[in-house]
């Protein structure tokens, strides 16, 4: 019995023994290793195609082109308190290009002008003739200043002949006879805002040249006369060109004075220093443009001229007799059209 119950007791204890025991739990191991390929996944998007901006081109030119026609007609039939048709005609031009950069301004204009007048009887007259050129570069210290170094360069001249009518066999001038050029160096004051641009040299050269011989030879518009004998014959020819050193002051102002009226003024006033300095010679013109629309204008104005070396010429008895220099003026009236571009 003893036997049986110690064998029991040792069954017990192996069953208990193995019933607590823990097994050993081994750790598990997981490698990372780095992904060397990518996976490719195909995307399909609609490519939107930009549009093409072309370069944008920085200009510091300013360019103003005006082109126009005047027409002036008056017709008569029956009229009991008389009077002589007339149709008259200009065609007119203005050209203008400006350089703007910083602290210098370079200005160029070109002024055409040309107009006839037809009356019942008589032979087509002329009314207006002119070539202008002015070209003006200027520099200045700093952005600010209205007050520019300036070179001025003048041209003045005529289409076609002029005559003193009714008189048309002896023209008393013809294309560059007169020719004016002004070439001078001085200061500018150039107010943008205002409107106003006045050019003051102290030191201006003025060339007149009359290129015709036969009118040279009559010492036209200042030039030296021809010489000739006691019979007559010529000695020496007149001269073509004239030489002055002076003082010249020149005026622009254009300003919308009222709705639609827009006033330009233009003034020039010269005097050489060594021929009669103080006696000033003016180039004064003072329009005012009526705008109908931006096609239809009309225009009323005056030019004034005075230079003491333009003698003028009078009709006595069919012969043409020279007198002294008088102030020439010149009134115009006109409705037409005007296209700038």
């Amino acid at each position: 019995m003893k036997l049986l119950h110690y064998t029991l007791l040792l069954f017990l204890l192996t069953i208990s023994i193995h019933s607590f025991s823990q097994e050993t739990i081994k750790p598990i191991i997981v490698e990372l290793k780095p992904i060397t390929t990518l996976v490719k996944i195909p995307i399909t998007i609609a490519a939107k195609k930009q549009p093409i901006i072309p370069p944008i081109s920085l200009s510091h030119w300013i360019k103003i082109n005006t082109v126009g026609f005047d027409l002036n007609e008056i017709t008569f039939s029956n009229w009991n308190a008389g009077g002589v048709s007339s149709v008259s005609g200009l065609v007119k031009g203005n050209f203008t290009r400006i350089y703007n950069l910083d602290k210098s301004k370079w200005f160029n204009e070109l002024i055409v002008r040309y107009g006839v007048n037809k009356q019942d009887g008589l032979a087509i007259k002329k009314s207006d003739d002119a070539i202008r050129f002015t070209s003006t570069f200027g520099y200045r210290k700093d952005t600010l200043s209205n007050w520019y170094h300036s070179v001025k360069f003048n041209f003045n001249t005529q289409f076609t002949n002029g005559y003193n009518y009714p008189n048309t066999s002896s023209p008393i001038s013809k294309p560059f006879a007169p020719a004016y050029t002004f070439l001078g160096i001085g200061a500018e004051y150039f107010n943008k805002e205002k409107k106003i641009n006045v050019y003051i040299s102290p030191l201006t050269m003025k060339n007149t040249l009359v290129l015709d011989q036969t009118l040279a030879n009559q010492g036209a518009f200042g030039v030296a006369k021809a010489i000739y004998d006691l019979d007559g014959n010529l000695i020496l020819e007149g001269e073509k060109s004239k030489t002055e050193l002076g003082f010249l002051v020149t005026n622009f102002y254009k300003k919308e004075v009222l709705k639609n009226i827009v006033l330009e003024n233009r003034l020039s006033l010269y005097s050489d220093y060594i021929h009669n300095f103080g006696n000033i010679d003016v180039d004064w013109e003072l329009k005012f443009d009526l705008i109908v629309n931006q096609f239809v204008k009309a225009n009323i104005g005056t030019h004034i001229i005075y230079d003491d070396d333009i003698k003028t010429k009078k009709e006595i008895n069919g012969e043409q007799v020279t007198l002294g220099p008088k102030i020439q003026l010149k009134q115009l009236l006109g409705v037409g059209l005007a296209y700038a571009f």
